[in-house]
């Protein structure tokens, strides 16, 4: 099965817990939603057409075992799970970055999803599935992008309203050049909010709308 494929490179990976480390990224073209801060819009229609083994030929030339598989909303392409499976075949640690709107319940176990759930300054919070809770576990992670505070308090009521401490890790960073970081650092040293504070290094590391990062 074929997947429209917007780009594939090999950065530093920028977010997550995974943040610093060499990774090989897979961007599936294509996205069902439309969030305000999107810095990832060339994804929504460009892309070519690449079958699964053309995929992995490209994956395996960069001799890196950490492979992020991204969007605009990887899940919308139904060969995702094809390329899931061969990734994890092949002994790749595979994350997987969705928008927290299509169900987790099909993907692989060994996956470690990286779930954005969408704050209102995204206009597109009302779109999450919270059913997703149920798929993740302590090797996942769940990410806010704080826009305001307005964000940063729905944030802390959805992490207390689904006991997301507990079930898995948590990660805040602010929306590049809207919310500084330092004042989002600040809430959550006040509040004493046992979460991840995290900023997309890539943007600081290369141009930041810069594709291939």
């Amino acid at each position: 099965m074929d997947l429209k494929i917007n780009e594939i490179f090999y950065s530093i990976q920028g977010e997550s817990t995974y943040v610093g480390v060499p990774c090989i990224f897979i961007r599936l073209s294509g996205c069902n939603l439309r969030c305000t801060f999107c810095d990832t819009t060339y994804a929504y229609d460009e892309g070519k057409m690449m079958s699964v083994d053309e995929v992995m030929d490209k994956v395996e030339s960069y001799h890196t075992r950490l492979v992020e598989i991204t969007g605009g909303e990887p899940l919308l392409q139904d060969g995702v799970y094809i390329l899931i499976h061969e990734l994890i075949e092949r002994d790749y640690t595979v994350l997987l970055e969705t928008n927290g709107s299509i169900t987790l319940s099909k993907v692989n176990g060994k996956v470690i999803k990286i779930m954005d759930l969408k704050c209102p300054s995204s206009g597109m919070s009302h779109k999450m599935d919270f059913s997703n809770i149920h798929y993740i576990n302590k090797k996942d992670q769940v990410k806010f992008v704080i826009g305001d505070r307005g964000d940063y308090n729905w944030a802390k009521e959805i992490i207390n309203r689904y006991n997301l401490l507990e079930i898995t890790q948590v990660l805040m960073s602010p929306v590049h050049q809207t919310l500084e970081p330092n004042i989002l650092a600040r809430w959550i040293l006040d509040d004493r909010l046992p979460v991840r504070f995290q900023i997309q290094l890539h943007k600081y590391i290369w141009e930041p709308n810069k594709p291939g990062i």
